[in-house]
């Protein structure tokens, strides 16, 4: 029997809208349903995050997941909610992001037990690349008109006043695209749920229409809301840009920062969207956190579900053992288990200096590396004077003046990491 999968997104605050029928059916046993997404990069963003989690919660609940990858939509530009049209893809950039995506799925679906409600993996360019403009306009655009597109609010808002650049008939048509999916996977998948973004609503019940009119058949809608973050900014975004859930993309540690530093208000919400925690233990951890909201132990959790979800339980040790090198007690043992990426994402916008390699040779004396060769301190007097009041140290450990820099100091053969006091870095880069 499957568990009420409606009412789990209700509790979770990710529903947002359900065609009328939609709980009622889902209760009457294994159903399936799919959830688009674009494979225009070889990784998923923590923007794709609240599909996939409604696809688990779908598969947990006992249902079948389809993760739709839209090669052929990915290649046209939905309208609803961009403003201007995507770049073409050529086939083989879009098997390997193909591929990139089904490995980061299969962290939250599982698509290889024997189970009838196993995950599913399509690609929409298999069944649209064949498929003639003349064949597509028979057999597809005649049966929605002109008049119902035209209603939709992605069309209206891009043919509204304010939008200066209009819509290309490319666009205008992305919702019949959609709509087939939709067609195709009911009668080849027996698929009979799309779900997707609010600002999807119109995409799916245009592929309701279309199973209605030519499949003789029903189905169903339902969407979650667009996530926001409380202070208006966008979700998902930093100054560098996306939070990917690629590794090389964005590193475990400042994956595991972006969810540290989440507000109150946004952690609240997120614990229940982005983790598997039960309502009990949820509601036990927002009220331990009210007692003493200075621990920001929604957002320790948070960030501990979700960064060994989507890395692992050895990603986020070492991201929690580096989010210590800034804030806590650390060894020069620890900054020397950093890997080169975590170590430059730590001291983002550290300031920096280079000496040659040659300069280790015999050791580097600490006035020079202080200030006559990296300009850190401001003379060589104020190197001495800092030494001697024991408020300098070479890798985390305190440092006299006697003190030589070696190669034994590199971390990752390159850096030696220079500190006065608790909080002013200053790493120094070895060249050859």
């Amino acid at each position: 029997m499957a568990s009420n999968f409606v009412k789990e997104l209700e509790w979770r605050g990710m529903l947002h809208d359900a065609m009328p029928g939609t709980e009622e059916y889902l209760m009457k046993g294994m159903q399936s349903a799919y959830v688009g997404i674009d494979p225009t990069a070889d990784s998923l963003h923590i923007g794709h995050l609240v599909g996939v989690m409604m696809l688990r919660h779908f598969q947990l609940a006992g249902h079948k997941p389809i993760a739709l990858v839209g090669g052929a939509t990915g290649m046209i530009g939905d309208p609803s909610g961009k403003s201007s049209e995507r770049n073409l893809l050529d086939e083989a950039t879009l098997r390997h992001n193909q591929e990139a995506l089904k490995n980061q799925l299969s962290r939250f679906l599982d698509f290889e037990s024997d189970a009838d409600n196993a995950a599913v993996l399509v690609n929409n360019y298999d069944w649209m690349k064949g498929f003639s403009f003349l064949d597509f306009i028979r057999d597809v655009g005649k049966h929605i008109t002109v008049n119902y597109m035209m209603a939709k609010d992605s069309v209206k808002k891009r043919l509204s006043a304010e939008a200066k650049e209009g819509m290309s008939f490319t666009e205008f048509t992305y919702q019949l695209v959609q709509g087939y999916d939709f067609l195709h996977l009911f009668r080849t998948h027996n698929c009979t749920l799309q779900m997707g973004g609010s600002d999807q609503w119109g995409n799916i019940t245009t592929g309701t229409e279309l199973i209605r009119r030519i499949g003789g058949g029903k189905g169903y809608a339902l969407t979650c809301p667009l996530i926001t973050k409380a202070d208006g900014t966008k979700f998902g975004k930093t100054e560098s840009g996306n939070v990917w859930l690629d590794a090389e993309r964005t590193s475990p540690y400042k994956f595991y920062q972006y969810w540290l530093n989440t507000s109150d208000a946004d952690a609240e919400k997120y614990i229940k969207i982005f983790t598997f925690l039960s309502k009990q233990e949820i509601e036990h951890l927002v009220a331990e956190h009210s007692q003493a909201p200075h621990l920001r132990l929604l957002q320790k959790k948070l960030a501990e579900e979700i960064t060994e979800m989507v890395h692992s339980k050895e990603e986020l040790e070492n991201a929690m053992k580096a989010s210590e090198i800034l804030f806590g007690k650390s060894t020069s043992q620890d900054l020397k288990a950093l890997n080169e990426k975590t170590f430059l994402d730590i001291f983002e916008g550290v300031p920096q200096a280079q000496v040659p390699m040659a300069s280790l040779e015999g050791g580097l004396d600490m006035i020079a590396a202080l200030s006559a060769q990296t300009g850190f301190l401001g003379s060589n007097g104020e190197a001495r004077r800092e030494l001697k009041q024991n408020s300098i140290s070479v890798n985390k450990e305190k440092v006299q003046e006697d003190y030589l820099i070696g190669r034994e100091d590199l971390i990752n053969g390159k850096f030696v990491l220079l500190q006065r006091g608790k909080k002013n870095y200053f790493v120094l880069t070895v060249t050859e």
